[in-house]
């Protein structure tokens, strides 16, 4: 290990938690005991409850050197979602691979748009469809659906093995039969409108991308790219929005820093209004919300 820490055989689950605790601050990783915690818990098949019944008891051989291996991947900056293939989204345990990025805290806050809008209209309870483009994992899509009980959706993605993970996320969660993952890319329109249509696409500057934090990294380029200036995907979403939305559907997505302005511009160019931007719980524009002009309905 990158640490003057190493796990030998013999030590209890409570010490070698705390070896690899002590191990992960000395590298300044940010959460130290909770990646310990995790990383152990994954490494001997229990959860938080069975590592607290189970503290005092030794570590045998395979289980230390396959900790250890976990260990070492998180001192080399990899993710513990991408070490455990599991990542919590709106309380959902999803699936992660290679393929997908891992679901992130500020993404829940267009969850939290969306529904917002939709309780205005007095719509939760109805047959909405739901479109997610750039699904991923199907974070956006199965959140909204497990809160909206007689909704189904699409989940859109360029990549085959995205599509497969969504699938068998929607599968685990019981959502498979309220559910549709197709290949599709961001400049092709569907034949059918939606009530909601919500995306986090790629949105980083090119130039910025060597530059982002270490487990930020780890993320598929192609779901981190939003081109020269990081605007790309919203300039396809935009031109499309028209075929996709219904004449009083919104189109929320999310946003980097200090790209409302120019989103909000590209929504009024595409025949939308833009609504407020909603501020995640660090105070940043976060969420995107637009809905067709009526000057512009076709």
């Amino acid at each position: 290990m990158a640490s003057n820490t190493v796990l030998t055989a013999g030590l209890t689950i409570a010490q070698a938690r705390r070896s690899l605790a002590d191990a992960f601050r000395q590298e300044d990783l940010d959460s130290p005991e909770l990646d310990a915690r995790l990383l152990t818990g994954h490494a001997l098949g229990l959860d938080h409850a069975g590592l607290a019944a189970q503290n005092e008891r030794k570590l045998d051989n395979e289980q230390t050197a396959k900790l250890h291996k976990l260990a070492l991947r998180r001192l080399e900056r990899e993710p513990v979602a991408r070490i455990v293939g599991i990542k919590e989204f709106w309380g959902l345990p999803l699936r992660i691979t290679e393929a997908t990025l891992v679901p992130r805290p500020e993404t829940e806050t267009l969850v939290e748009a969306a529904l917002e809008l939709i309780d205005q209209s007095g719509l939760r309870t109805h047959a909405l469809r739901v479109l997610d483009l750039g699904t991923g994992t199907g974070a956006l899509l199965l959140a909204l659906l497990t809160e909206l009980p007689n909704a189904t959706g699409i989940g859109t993605d360029i990549s085959p093995q995205a599509i497969e993970t969504a699938r068998t996320n929607a599968a685990s969660l019981g959502l498979a039969a309220r559910t549709e993952m197709i290949l599709h890319d961001f400049h092709a329109s569907l034949p059918e409108r939606f009530d909601l249509v919500v995306s986090n696409p790629p949105y980083i500057r090119s130039g910025d991308i060597a530059q982002l934090a270490h487990e930020v990294r780890w993320d598929p380029v192609r779901a981190l790219d939003g081109g020269p200036d990081g605007l790309d995907c919203f300039r396809a979403i935009a031109l499309q929005a028209s075929k996709l939305l219904k004449p009083a559907g919104h189109l929320l997505v999310e946003l980097g820093i200090g790209q409302e302005l120019a989103v909000a511009d590209l929504f009024r160019s595409a025949g939308l209004l833009p609504l407020p931007a909603h501020a995640d719980l660090a105070g940043i524009p976060r969420a995107l919300a637009g809905v067709p002009n009526p000057k512009f309905a076709q």
